[in-house]
């Protein structure tokens, strides 16, 4: 391990390996990147694999469209097979009025933006996905540009484009703590040794609260657990990634482990409701004979300082905090 680093970055995820890369890319020499496991073991391996620009404020839709692109030649970018690119696209299911006009607004901003949403009849949703149940339903919302990627490669192909060009990764190196002096960050100190530097990136999610506090500060970010269900390969049901406001479905791709005791959840949570489920998709409508269910766990989603907006959260890529100008707090859109 370096004795110093030009820059340290905590958090070995699709952000922290993203910034280790684009650092490098930009010509920063003597990075290294720190993560407590293996790549891509925290939110990220744990995350839906969906990408989408159906968002609610125009910040959150400039981000999500700039990755978007950025996702589409990644692979040839970063020199790497496939990132398993898909534009599936997103179908959001609105089964109330208010909800109705809250993404009905929704589309008129994406739509400013250059994001090639819609407004569906039940109808025509049911054509995009045959097995949805229309029930209820008042509109559907629609853009075939978003879609799905593999966060593991993703992560893997940051990463070892970043290592080309010099960047040390270390895995299974644990920060516990970040020394000082005045304002200014002088190292940080892991289980493997310690690194001089005066510039330190957490890119750790929802684990970002508890690195900022051996700084002694507060991050006003909140991970609220949710649940999935995976189960083994199946015959594709759905091409998009089916949203309603109660419930999210998450079609045909693959996860594993689940996240740690170590890891703080606020009081706000969202549970798979087995009747919401078997009624949107009513093809697998008994969930406890769901034979080829091999794992339900609760995965997380972050917000900042206060109850979430459940229609769309405002995540700004990073923000520098006023008590050390070294300090970068890196958090992105999935």
């Amino acid at each position: 391990m370096r004795k110093s680093s030009e820059v340290v970055i905590i958090g070995g995820g699709s952000i922290g390996c993203s910034v280790a890369y684009n650092l490098a890319k930009k010509g920063v020499k003597n990075i290294v990147l720190l993560e407590k496991r293996y790549l891509a073991s925290g939110s990220t391996g744990r995350c839906a694999a969906g990408f989408r620009q159906q968002w609610g404020t125009k910040t959150n839709c400039m981000i999500s469209r700039s990755s978007a692109k950025i996702f589409k030649t990644l692979s040839e970018e970063l020199d790497y097979e496939d990132i398993e690119y898909r534009e599936s696209g997103y179908l959001l299911i609105a089964y109330e009025e208010r909800q109705v006009r809250m993404l009905e607004k929704n589309l008129k901003l994406q739509n400013s933006l250059g994001i090639p949403s819609r407004k569906l009849s039940p109808d025509e949703a049911r054509k995009i996905v045959p097995y949805l149940n229309t029930d209820k339903m008042e509109a559907a919302f629609f853009c075939q540009e978003d879609g799905h990627v593999n966060p593991f490669k993703v992560t893997f192909a940051y990463a070892r484009a970043a290592g080309r060009l010099g960047v040390e990764i270390h895995t299974y190196t644990k920060v516990t703590g970040i020394q000082t002096r005045g304002c200014k960050i002088r190292s940080v100190v892991t289980d493997h040794g310690t690194i001089a530097t005066d510039t330190v990136i957490n890119a750790t999610g929802p684990y970002a609260k508890l690195v900022g506090q051996m700084l002694g500060l507060s991050h006003p970010v909140e991970p609220e657990r949710h649940q999935i269900l995976i189960t083994e390969p199946m015959e594709p049901m759905m091409g998009p990634m089916v949203m309603s406001m109660p419930i999210r479905l998450l079609p045909n791709w693959e996860m594993k482990r689940d996240f740690g005791e170590d890891c703080p959840v606020s009081k706000w949570s969202a549970t798979i409701n087995k009747d919401e489920f078997s009624s949107s998709i009513p093809n697998v409508s008994n969930l406890n004979s769901f034979s080829r269910r091999v794992m339900q766990y609760a995965a997380l989603n972050v917000h900042f300082g206060q109850q979430p907006d459940r229609h769309g959260y405002v995540f700004p890529p990073w923000f520098l905090l006023p008590a050390s100008s070294a300090w970068w707090l890196h958090y992105g859109l999935w």
